[in-house]
């Protein structure tokens, strides 16, 4: 009888609790840091799927027109500029992880045709670095190098 009474105990006590430990622990354990835009470069090889849909809309449901300058023709081994302008009101605001508000993480991912890459730093002018500002850039994956259908810049 005692024994019966004792295994009752650790089902009704034991089993909530170690659910709620469980919970915790996935709460706590991921960062909602991590997640962009880790998920769509290690999830897929190449940003644009075979239906030509690019993966950031897998996750990002909204969309917005993108204005885009670039020059019509370049010769090889030169550096130039692609202005991209997404149109959005400044004013809208989006919750940080810190829990304040803050503006909205606005950005574009630019396939570049093949042959064509982001130029190193170096070969960047003062002048390209002070129109760039505190923008950033990046690879997709920043250990490989691309060309053909695959993305420069995000």
């Amino acid at each position: 009888m005692e024994n019966r009474k004792t295994f009752s105990w650790l089902k009704e006590q034991m089993i909530p609790s170690i659910s709620v430990s469980i919970m915790i622990y996935v709460i706590t354990r991921t960062s909602i840091s991590n997640a962009y835009p880790i998920f769509a470069q290690q999830g897929y090889e190449n940003p644009r799927e075979a239906t030509g849909r690019i993966v950031c809309a897998n996750c990002h449901l909204d969309n917005k027109p993108v204005d885009i300058e670039v020059p019509q023709a370049v010769l090889p081994d030169t550096v130039f500029e692609a202005v991209l302008r997404i149109p959005y009101d400044i004013q809208l605001k989006q919750v940080l992880a810190n829990g304040k508000k803050g503006g909205l993480n606005v950005g574009a991912v630019l396939i570049l045709p093949e042959g064509f890459e982001l130029a190193p730093p170096d070969r960047i002018s003062p002048e390209l670095k002070e129109k760039i500002g505190n923008l950033s850039f990046q690879s997709y994956h920043p250990n490989k190098k691309y060309s053909c259908d695959r993305p420069c810049s995000q």
